[in-house]
């Protein structure tokens, strides 16, 4: 039986002519109802496509047509219907972010990489980090902070000098940005179950704002963060070239 294949690019020229050759070639289905969903682009938008189908049951195969592409597999026109057949399958569950601003709102997103805290002043935040109802730092003077995924660790997380972890490792990467105090502070590995709240210390004076992937909420007093479990991203990569294997080769560059 042929593959239902889905293709969704983004509006880079490259991904554009990329999206019609692939359909011209093995047709164009659907999303709702196909087996597969082919993502042409760079991480950035294979990020967006997880996001928006996320309640859609078919796998999503992304194919470089943009910078970096950690999560995505070598472009190539032909074969796709075997490289599909024989890919392999990681799941990655996102973080949910709640985020509570200064006037009381609250705004809730999900992040596939990392929950993010930052400074928008001209001085450095202080944080308080919770852990499962516990005072872990009762202060952290930085620029930031974030939580991170394994699928997330080797972004922003490894540009921070947090550890890269293994897909399968059900641990979680605290890890701190630009720490004055304590100045070796070198960040945490956490349950993957765990609950992680930053809190803002001085949040008038030293504002800062919180980023869950590209959802961004300013003038914030508290992040609430955990793992969601009852979604499943369902991400296909070419053999030998998985996440796993890309998460570990890393390590080594």
């Amino acid at each position: 039986m042929s593959l239902r294949i889905a293709f969704c690019a983004s509006r880079a020229p490259i991904a554009q002519a990329a999206l019609q050759g692939l359909s011209r070639r093995y047709g164009d289905h659907a999303e709702q109802g196909a087996d597969v969903i082919v993502a042409l682009g760079g991480d950035g938008f294979m990020l967006q496509t997880l996001h928006r189908t996320q309640d859609n049951p078919a796998p999503v195969y992304g194919m470089n047509r943009g910078t970096v592409g950690f999560l995505m597999n070598e472009y190539s026109e032909h074969g796709l219907v075997e490289r599909l057949q024989s890919a392999e399958e990681a799941v990655i569950n996102p973080l949910a972010m709640r985020a509570v601003r200064a006037d009381g709102s609250e705004h809730h997103a999900l992040a596939i990489n990392e929950v993010s805290l930052l400074r928008t002043g001209p001085q450095a935040a202080r944080l308080r980090i919770v852990v499962d109802g516990k005072v872990r730092m009762p202060e952290l003077v930085c620029d930031g902070a974030l939580l991170a995924t394994p699928a997330g660790s080797t972004a922003y997380n490894y540009s921070a000098h947090g550890p890269i972890l293994p897909i399968g490792a059900d641990v979680l990467a605290l890890t701190a940005v630009a720490a004055f105090r304590p100045r070796r502070w070198r960040g945490a590995l956490l349950p993957k179950a765990a609950d992680v709240t930053f809190e803002a210390l001085e949040p008038e004076k030293r504002p800062v704002m919180a980023e869950a992937d590209s959802n961004s909420v300013r003038d914030v007093v508290a992040v609430h963060i955990r793992s969601e479990p009852r979604i499943a991203h369902r991400v296909l990569f070419d053999p030998g070239h998985g996440l796993e294997e890309r998460l570990i080769r890393e390590q080594f560059v």
